[in-house]
């Protein structure tokens, strides 16, 4: 890891810290979410994140010699969330090939990531039906994951999920 994204690493622990304070006091989330996913499933993933302000697309990976344009979503799902959260709003005129969703936690851990392709996802905004998901792009999270793969974390033998967190949050893994 070089130098600016240990540092990176380090202000996003700060910023978790400050988030979850803001939310215990206020009952509001603080808005950082979003720029936590991305850096997350960059550093978890391999992947390239693209300048700020890139439309359509937030990271990219390379695969079989081209690149993969990433659109990453984010959700923290604090304990005792309300069912039916969505993914936050996927643009489809711009240029993308997948989108990740990233699942934290109430302190801003990754628990999961899911992937789905462009042709699923738009296959499922165009479904007929809310409005919620055809006008804004919004799917609901459950939708995704049964368009998506789940890609991270993997098939982990059990018992050793507790090691891969407490891994995660040492950045080792």
């Amino acid at each position: 890891m070089s130098a600016s994204e240990v540092e990176i690493e380090e202000l996003l622990v700060q910023a978790k810290e400050l988030a979850k304070k803001y939310r215990r006091l206020t009952g509001r989330p603080l808005g950082i979410t979003g720029e936590v996913a991305e850096f997350s499933a960059a550093k978890l993933l391999g992947l390239k994140l693209a300048p700020a302000r890139q439309s359509g697309f937030d990271a990219v990976r390379e695969e079989d010699g081209a690149q993969v344009r990433v659109q990453i979503k984010g959700r923290c799902l604090a304990t005792g969330a309300k069912p039916g959260q969505r993914v936050p709003s996927i643009n489809r005129t711009h240029d993308w090939d997948v989108v990740l969703l990233v699942l934290m936690d109430e302190d801003f851990e990754v628990s999961s990531i899911y992937e789905a392709g462009r042709p699923s996802v738009e296959a499922a905004l165009s479904a007929p039906g809310s409005k919620a998901r055809n006008e804004r792009g919004a799917l609901s999270i459950s939708k995704f994951k049964s368009i998506g793969r789940l890609i991270w974390p993997r098939e982990v033998p059990r018992g050793a999920q507790a090691q891969l967190r407490a891994a995660t949050k040492n950045g080792s893994a």
